[in-house]
């Protein structure tokens, strides 16, 4: 007999090599129709797997990450197969599921269009429908390779060829089709029941420049057909909310073929722009941080001290100056390393917050560069924080408290992800445990909930990150908390402490926005480019109806900025109708309409993006209704 713990705590005991598929019909037939797959003792596994040890099991449906992901990379089967009945000379790389949907590279002679694309769906629900069974079976290393050899599958030779020894080789067949792969699989291609093939793009094989150009082709799936269609509304609401062609249309910011990944702001953009950095610098002070500004090209013995070097080397820009090695910087941190260094500091001196908006290059792949989302120069608002060891709680809280206070006023809703040590890693395993049981204390105290991803922290120290949820349900990764037990050892920091000894001081590393860039393509996408008022670069147009009433335009114009209201007159020979669809192309918060009455009686029609129009005013009164709606905010 086995004992097998379940999710809620309660031991049920079996027989030995009960599968986790009869586990689930055990505990209820409603949950063994939706059941994907299994988690046993924290790996996901089929629902096929035998269980004959004792064990703690989940059984995993669609709204877990764990059934998602067997059921999308499922999918992926599903795909491939289509490809290889309608294309058979076509050769499989690889095929995993992803967040919200899955891919599969194949090398095949010319592109797949369009046309394509429909073809292979269609296929795919035949494959549906035969409800194939996914089976796994396992070969040694000579006779994987003599398969794959004999399927003329290159690419999956290449890769069996790149496990290490004693790896168990796994494959899984459906029908004629088999596929090297590690699983796990949903049960048969009967249980995928909404599927779409979104887009083909080119992929090097491996991700590397050198190897063969692939085709790639993406899809997503679902259990319901109401959330496939959900999701793809979301997708043709982004393409709408796209800040690349609403940079352009609204005159922010842009990339040109002279500066592939160097992005430009335009008048309206850096307004844009400033207003975050001038909010950002008001709440740094507020919670007592001190600003500097460190030099973008520093000499590179400072990376090979930082680590940088060795673990970041191959995204970074370098130069010669008076014939030695310098570096642009890729991260503030080495620079606030150097600012706190240049004097002795007291544990009376501490916390001390330094702060920057630090502009940094990161040399990018051409084919990952994504408007602002992506690029190759950004600012980052970095904060280094110094303390002694029993600051930390307090600060990481703090941190945390601010953080939260900047994204309300956006009106993002946000999840954490705790990040643990990665492979590739400076430090003790004490050190480690030490910076990672503080996080998780901080959090506990907060009483937050949190994802914790094994191995994904910085190569210096865990991290916390916070994911945004923006307007359509999209996430993006912006602010990070990062605690470094590292970086004051190898720059040899100290503080004297109240013994009259000197120690070692600990750091975080944090950001807010993440970097200014992404932020604003993250906002821009997120209010569709309708920023609020408080944010937008223009918050009142002024539209006089003929050349006679420009004059009271200006003037209104005039009383609007000596208050700090952002205005443009569209003074054009164009009628009324045209510049008010203009005005509303360019999402101005506030359109004020002028003609004969409102030049009598010292008034504007106000228009709003919002409610539409709202009526005649005194000018005075207006300005008193714009200032309440920002008041605070700026």
């Amino acid at each position: 007999m086995v004992k097998v713990t379940l999710k809620d705590g309660s031991v049920i005991e079996y027989k030995k090599g009960i599968t986790a598929k009869e586990v689930a019909e055990s505990i209820s037939a409603g949950l063994a129709r939706v059941a994907l797959a299994a988690e046993i003792n924290g790996e996901v596994k089929d629902l096929g797997y035998q269980i004959n040890e004792d064990c703690s099991l989940n059984i995993l449906t669609f709204d877990s990450e764990g059934g998602r992901e067997a059921y999308r990379h499922t999918s992926s089967h599903i795909l491939a197969q289509a490809v290889k009945r309608l294309y058979p000379d076509a050769k499989l790389a690889i095929g995993p599921a992803i967040d919200n949907g899955f891919y599969y590279d194949f090398d095949v002679d010319k592109p797949f269009t369009t046309e394509d694309l429909e073809k292979i769906e269609n296929e795919m629900q035949k494959i549906i429908k035969e409800d194939l069974k996914l089976e796994r079976f396992t070969l040694p290393r000579d006779e994987a390779i003599k398969l794959m050899e004999e399927k003329g599958e290159k690419y999956k030779v290449e890769l069996i060829n790149d496990l290490p020894e004693g790896e168990t080789i796994s494959f899984y067949k459906q029908g004629e089709f088999v596929d090297l792969c590690a699983g796990p699989h949903v049960e048969s291609t009967g249980k995928v029941k909404a599927y779409k093939l979104l887009s083909v793009a080119g992929a090097y094989w491996r991700g590397s420049e050198k190897n063969k150009m692939l085709q790639r082709i993406y899809g997503t799936s679902f259990t319901k057909k109401s959330e496939l269609d959900e999701y793809l509304h979301r997708l043709e609401e982004a393409k709408k909310r796209d800040h690349r062609r609403l940079g352009r249309e609204l005159d922010l910011f842009d990339i040109y073929e002279e500066g592939p990944g160097f992005p430009f702001f335009l008048p309206k953009g850096m307004v844009l722009r400033n207003i975050l950095e001038d909010y950002w610098r008001k709440e740094h002070k507020k919670n007592n941080y001190q600003e500097i500004k460190t030099p973008i090209i520093l000499n590179e013995d400072l990376w090979h001290r930082s680590g940088h070097w060795d673990h970041y080397k191959e995204n970074m820009y370098f130069t010669k100056i008076d014939e030695g090695d310098f570096a642009i910087k890729p991260m503030n941190c080495p620079g606030g390393m150097l600012v706190y260094k240049r004097k002795l500091h007291s544990y009376r001196d501490l916390p001390q917050r330094i702060a920057e908006l630090g502009l940094v290059h990161r040399h990018e792949l051409s084919g990952a560069l994504h408007g602002l989302m992506r690029v190759r120069c950004f600012t980052q608002d970095d904060a280094h924080i110094f303390m002694t060891p029993d600051q930390v709680k307090d600060e990481v809280l703090g941190v945390i408290n601010m953080i939260d206070s900047f994204y309300k006023v956006f009106g993002f809703k946000y999840h954490v992800e705790l990040s643990t040590r990665p492979e590739d890693s400076m430090g003790t395993d004490e050190q480690w445990d030490l910076a990672i049981n503080s996080l998780k204390d901080a959090l506990e105290t907060k009483g937050m909930e949190y994802k914790i991803n094994e191995g994904d922290g910085a190569f210096y120290g865990p991290k916390i990150d916070f994911h945004l949820e923006d307007s359509i349900g999209r996430t993006w990764q912006c602010g990070t908390i990062q605690l470094d037990f590292q970086m004051p050892e190898r720059f040899d920091l100290t503080y004297v402490g109240p013994d009259g000894e000197r120690h070692r001081p600990v750091m975080i590393h944090r950001v807010v926005f993440g970097s200014i860039e992404r932020f604003i393509a993250i906002l821009t996408e997120h209010y569709a480019g309708a920023f609020p008022t408080w944010l937008s670069p223009v918050q009142v147009k002024i539209l006089p109806l003929i050349d006679k009433h420009v004059e009271y335009a200006l003037k209104v114009q005039k009383e609007l900025e000596d208050k700090g209201i952002r205005v443009e007159v569209d003074a054009r020979n164009e009628k009324i109708g045209y510049k008010i669809r203009e005005a509303r192309l360019e999402r101005v918060p506030y359109m004020l309409v002028i003609g004969d009455k409102e030049l009598e009686n010292n008034a504007v029609a106000v228009r709003s993006r919002k409610d539409g129009d709202i009526g005649t005013m005194p000018v005075s009164e207006f300005i008193e209704k714009i200032l309440e709606e920002v008041e605070g905010l700026i």
